[in-house]
């Protein structure tokens, strides 16, 4: 691809990510559009509108709308249509040029007059085939886990398993519809674990991993590879056990390792110190049931990795963040790539129990005094950190004096953030406080600063508070 000239080129390359790419306001429609289909299909992109790279010239004012409505033209050209953010006009001395963003992780997979491209380097290359398919099960297009499993039958069903999960469904469903409780083989087709083939019941690949009497036999790395380390490194001392068999034995059996083999430590709770685990057990749990509930099931030859070292704990799953799910917005978005498993196991009271997901992790930590979770996509897999070292554990001021002053919950979690962190402002508490209205928080720290716990520094956005 040829270089606008190089004063431009700096200054448009600058911050605006791995693909990155210009057309002259009159480039032929469907060349943009395969650009658009191929970066949306990829990891997004950014192109410039209006650079004419032979003759450094860029648009005039005038030009400007013309080349924002080729970029709805072009967009519409997708199949699905793009859903693009508004293009953004630079700029540039005297002159102009149209900025386009593809974001990352779009929701569909699109295509130009039939064809599936991508991004390969600077080329808009066809999709191959398997590449398509895994694509299509990333963005939800196609579900892997409500595809038949070939070769097994109802045989392969664990009906003790089953039997459990219809008595949990029913006690909870008996008092809003006494009259309509389901038996099993049709609640498993309502949630997808069962699909009907030539007039007879087959089981999905949902079925056998959450019922399965050896789910194993088919997806050989749908397991849990546990393991302990005694340094902060890999090693050939450790404590390692695989854990399989149905997605809700996993999880049960990674509770008792994790009960096993996380060290107690003494830490500051409240205004006391009291023993505890190094990480918080249901910041832990909460990790498992998001590894299990949302890896990517269709990639085989890896396990999901809980690695627990000296200093830190490591919670891997095969397949990256799925749909339109990113490093900047996990926190918040919600988005399912098994939507059968996730509804069982919350069903069975794994995910409703754990709270809202990933947010409470974070919540969980800073609670506890530690450092807030690392989120990493490496080499197609999707990794969660823990840190057990807390800042300051040997220079905690004694607190003592404040246990009779009859403080609420609210104002021994300020507290104990003091102990660390050594000032804390409204929102601190409003983070570790977030369902609690902030003018209650606002009189919680009101009441400290009057009962001579709690020194109000600056004034109000700046205001924050220190221990008296």
């Amino acid at each position: 691809m040829p270089e606008p000239s190089i004063d431009l080129y700096p200054l448009l390359a600058q911050g605006m990510g791995p693909d990155l790419h210009w057309f002259p306001e009159d480039a032929p429609l469907a060349q943009f559009a395969a650009t658009l289909v191929g970066m949306a299909n990829s990891v997004g992109g950014t192109i410039f509108l209006g650079i004419a790279p032979r003759s450094g010239r860029v648009l005039g004012v005038k030009e400007v709308e013309v080349a924002v409505d080729r970029v709805f033209q072009a967009a519409l050209l997708a199949d699905p249509p793009l859903l693009l953010p508004l293009p953004q006009v630079i700029s540039l001395g005297t002159a102009t040029i149209v900025q386009v963003v593809v974001p990352r992780g779009l929701p569909h997979v699109y295509n130009l007059d039939g064809r599936y491209l991508w991004r390969e380097g600077r080329e808009n290359n066809p999709v191959h085939p398997r590449q398509l398919r895994l694509l299509l099960m990333e963005r939800g297009e196609i579900q892997f886990e409500t595809r038949l499993l070939p070769g097994a039958s109802l045989q392969d069903v664990d009906l003790d398993q089953v039997a459990a999960y219809l008595e949990v469904y029913q006690a909870a469903v008996r008092p809003v519809n006494p009259g309509q409780l389901p038996d099993w083989q049709e609640l498993m087709l309502r949630r997808g674990c069962l699909q009907q083939m030539a007039g007879e019941l087959r089981p999905t690949y949902a079925m056998e991993l959450l019922f399965g009497s050896h789910p194993q036999r088919w997806l050989p790395s749908a397991s849990i590879l546990a393991a302990r380390f005694s340094g902060v490194a890999f090693a050939d001392r450790f404590i390692k056990t695989e854990i399989d068999g149905s997605l809700p034995e996993q999880l049960r059996r990674a509770e008792t390792f994790i009960r096993a083999n996380l060290q107690r430590v003494v830490r500051l709770i409240g205004l006391t110190r009291q023993e505890t685990l190094e990480y918080p057990f249901e910041a832990v749990r909460e990790l498992l049931v998001n590894a299990v509930a949302h890896r990517d099931y269709s990639l085989q030859g890896d396990n999901i990795h809980l690695n627990i070292f000296a200093d830190r704990l490591e919670v891997i799953s095969p397949g990256g963040l799925p749909g339109p799910v990113n490093l900047g917005n996990l926190l918040e978005a919600r988005f399912s790539r098994n939507a059968v498993i996730v509804q069982v196991l919350s069903d069975l009271g794994f995910v409703e129990r754990l709270g809202y997901g990933l947010d409470r992790v974070v919540t969980l930590m800073r609670q506890n005094g530690l450092q807030p979770p690392r989120f990493e996509e490496v080499a197609g897999t999707f990794k969660v950190t823990l840190f057990n070292d807390p800042t300051g554990e040997e220079t905690f001021p004694d607190l003592a004096r404040f246990r009779e002053m009859n403080l609420n919950p609210r104002q021994e979690m300020a507290l104990n953030h003091l102990v660390t962190h050594r000032r804390i402002s409204s929102s601190d508490l409003q983070a570790l406080c977030p369902d609690v209205h902030p003018e209650s928080l606002r009189r919680d720290l009101a009441d400290l600063v009057s009962r001579g716990v709690l020194i109000k520094i600056g004034d109000k956005r700046a205001t924050y508070y220190i221990l008296k």
